[in-house]
Formats: C-alpha cells, sequence, structure tokens
C-alpha cells in the first residue's frame, strides 16, 4: 500500500466514538490524518487516548461541519485527498422526536463536505451509513441489493437522504464515494485507551450496560419483550468498533488504488450474525462475571424489530472481515468503563 502512505485523510467528527478508533487504523495503516469535531457529542478524551496508543500528535481543528466557512479555512489550511465523514447526531429516539434537528445538521454538514471537496478538487470520500437505512427489512440478513424501505425515524431518513446525494454528487462530478453501512458497533479498543464515552444518558445499549454495572445508572432497561423473535426482545448484528474502523482503512484505500468497481459503491459492514438484546447482557454478565439491574420496558418508537447483515461482498471486494469475537468486545468495553471512572 505504498501508494497511501503519502496519503492524508480528513476525518470529521475524529473525537468520537468511531472517528477516534478510524483515527488508530489510519495512522497504523501509514496514513496521515486531520480530525475536525465541534464536541457536540463528545470531548478530547479519546483524541488523547488516540495520541498515547499512536505516539502522534493529531492535527486537529475544533470546527462545526455545518459552518461552511469554518470547514473552508480547514479545506485551505490542511493537503488531504480523502474525507471520512463522521459528524452527524446519532441518537434515533431523539430524532423522532426533534427531526428537524436531525435534518439540518446531519445533512447541512454532508452539503458542505461535498461542495468543499468539489470546490477544492479533493477525490475520495467514505460516508458513514447505517443500516437503519433498510427500515423493517422482511428478509433477512440483508444484502447490499436490499430494497431500501421507509426509515423508521429520522435519524435513518438523513442517511437515506445523504446516501442519495452522495450518489448524485458522485454522478456529476469527479468524486468517488464510498457509502458503509455499519449495523450496531461496540466495545473498545484493547488498550482501554479510547471507547465509547457519550455525553448524559447513553443512547446506546452497551454504555448503558456499562454505566450500570459501574454504578452510574440504576438500572438498564431492555425496550421491549414481546417482539416475534426466539426471546422477545430486538435483535442486532453487533460488530466491533475497531473492526468497523478497519473497514474505513479498506474502503480509502481502494478507492486510492482505483480498485473501485464504480465511483459509488455500498458496502454492509457487520458480522454477519443477530445477537438479541438479552443475549448480549447476558454475555456481558457472564465474560465479566457481573450481575447487571435491568428491567424489561415499553417499546420505543423507531426501532426495529430485526436486522442483521449480509458480509460477503464486504468480505470479497474491500477485502474485510469481522475478527473479534463477541464476548472480547464486551470484555473491551467493560475495560474501557473501569478506565474512565479510575480517571474520575
Amino acid at each position: 500500500m505504498e501508494t497511501a502512505k503519502k496519503q492524508c485523510v480528513l476525518v470529521t467528527g475524529g473525537a468520537g466514538f468511531i472517528g477516534s478508533h478510524t483515527l488508530v487504523e489510519l495512522i497504523e495503516a501509514g496514513f496521515d490524518v486531520v480530525a475536525v469535531d465541534n464536541f457536540s457529542n463528545s470531548d478530547d478524551t479519546c483524541l488523547k487516548g488516540v495520541e498515547a496508543i499512536t505516539g502522534k500528535k493529531i492535527p486537529f481543528e475544533e470546527v462545526d461541519c455545518c459552518d461552511y466557512q469554518a470547514m473552508e479555512n480547514v479545506f485551505k489550511h490542511y493537503e488531504f485527498d480523502s474525507v471520512i465523514h463522521f459528524a452527524a447526531f446519532k441518537a434515533v429516539g431523539e430524532s423522532v422526536e426533534m427531526p428537524l434537528k436531525y435534518y439540518r445538521n446531519n445533512i447541512a454538514s454532508f452539503l458542505n463536505i461535498l461542495e468543499l471537496m468539489q470546490k477544492y478538487n479533493r477525490s475520495n470520500i467514505v460516508f458513514s451509513s447505517s443500516a437503519t437505512v433498510y427500515g423493517e427489512s422482511e428478509v433477512l440478513p440483508v444484502t447490499e441489493e436490499t430494497p431500501r424501505l421507509p426509515a423508521t425515524s429520522s435519524y435513518g431518513n438523513t442517511k437515506q437522504i445523504c446516501e442519495d446525494i452522495l450518489r448524485d454528487a458522485v454522478a456529476s462530478s469527479k468524486l468517488k464515494g464510498i457509502a458503509l453501512r455499519y449495523f450496531n458497533p461496540i466495545g473498545a479498543h484493547p488498550s482501554a485507551l479510547i471507547g465509547e464515552l457519550p455525553r448524559g444518558v447513553p443512547n446506546n445499549l452497551v454504555p448503558f450496560i456499562t454505566q450500570t454495572a459501574s454504578g452510574i445508572r440504576e438500572c438498564l432497561s431492555v425496550f421491549g419483550n414481546d417482539y416475534p423473535t426466539p426471546d422477545g426482545s430486538c435483535i442486532r448484528d453487533y460488530i466491533d468498533v475497531v473492526d468497523l474502523a478497519k473497514a474505513h482503512v479498506s474502503a480509502i484505500a481502494r478507492m486510492i488504488e482505483g480498485k473501485n468497481k464504480q465511483n459509488y459503491e455500498i458496502f454492509n459492514v457487520g458480522t454477519g450474525k443477530g445477537t438479541s438484546v438479552l443475549e448480549l447482557v447476558e454475555m456481558f454478565q457472564r465474560v465479566n462475571n457481573l450481575k447487571l439491574n435491568y428491567k424489561i420496558a415499553p417499546r420505543r418508537q423507531g426501532d426495529v424489530m430485526s436486522i442483521y447483515a449480509d458480509t460477503t461482498l464486504a468480505n470479497t471486494e474491500l477485502g474485510w472481515k469481522a475478527q473479534r469475537s463477541l464476548e472480547d468486545t464486551l470484555a473491551s468495553a467493560w475495560k474501557w468503563e473501569q478506565y474512565i471512572r479510575s480517571k474520575e
């Protein structure tokens, strides 16, 4: 991957959960990086963690991607040919309650990035998409050819809209784009120096589990046990965040090396295995030798009953495959939680 060594990648949302892990994997693969984040749902904890893991100072700008002028200054100041766009609001439940907040932030920020890439002749973009674009699919596992159904949340709809914007932008310009449809990213770096650190009450399952285990949250709510699934709880495809980060490196390298078959491509990034919420809770307890206080709560608006990936295309075309076991991932999540609490 000699060509990649001279390459620089702009990572928006670089201080976040997936962004910080991707910075580590990019650096370890020989890329230079620039990170931007507005700290709306993060702080500099994970950036410091990235620097500790890699031994490198991360060029960083505190910028809101919705601020066109501020983003343009980043494009003027740094030489990079590729962008990975993570920056977005991502809480499904909140997006149902506050749709306009999600449409304005998630779409305007992406438009700014694409317009600036065209203006400054930057070539490659990886867009952080989501399995939510499939809606409540009747056929599982979902492949990239599975029809997108109406999204069950405004968050999911912003991902569908942004995919369409990227497709059209690529068709009308020299841009190359890859949309990675993530399933459910969880876990932390094996070093426990970076991990998921949401502000306030977590919206994602695993941080809520770890915060309940450490006594910060009194009780974990499992939303619904009356779905038509084996144990009544929702089924998801839980992917280790380090594995997910490596998929972004593969996607960037694919475009740089001209291996893409089309200028706009889509890949599912998951494990290919469905695990129920209750199964995950039980596994967390077993792996970490803990007892969790949890209760069954009513179904949550916007939640899909069951979704998991067919990852054949990513395995064959990207040469990427999920490696880490769910047990190792849940152990790393607890190790990270303990590390964070020890710092307080």
